[in-house]
């Protein structure tokens, strides 16, 4: 009796499409799975300090909202410790950090003006 031929499925890889970006080997090819590091952020702020007003950037959750610098700490990547005007607290990189002018206080109303009214 013969032996049947053997038949095997064809590779998963024969049906890939090539590669849009370049090769590993070319100069400008970058992995797409490669995290990109700020190294202004090893810089030491000197521009903040504590009761500063701030506005958070970067892509975090709190990202562009207001807040308050609570603490500082100069450590291997700078960071403040802030209270946000919603009233959480969180530490954030000093690099992302931009400083606002300070909020106006309310105008106050004088206490006759109040009594008269009232």
């Amino acid at each position: 009796m013969r032996k049947r031929k053997v038949t095997y499925p064809v590779a998963r890889t024969a049906t890939r499409q090539p590669r849009s970006a370049g090769l590993p080997g070319d100069p400008g090819y970058v992995r797409s799975t490669v995290a990109s590091i700020n190294l202004a952020a090893l810089d030491v702020r000197t521009d903040l300090k504590v009761g500063d007003r701030v506005k958070i950037g970067g892509g975090g959750l709190y990202a562009g909202e207001f807040a308050v610098v609570e603490s500082l700490s100069n450590g291997v990547i700078p960071s403040a410790s802030v209270l946000t005007d919603a009233g959480k607290t969180r530490r954030i990189r000093a690099v992302d950090l931009e400083r606002v002018p300070a909020a106006r206080p309310a105008e106050s109303v004088p206490a006759e003006r109040i009594n008269a009214e009232g």
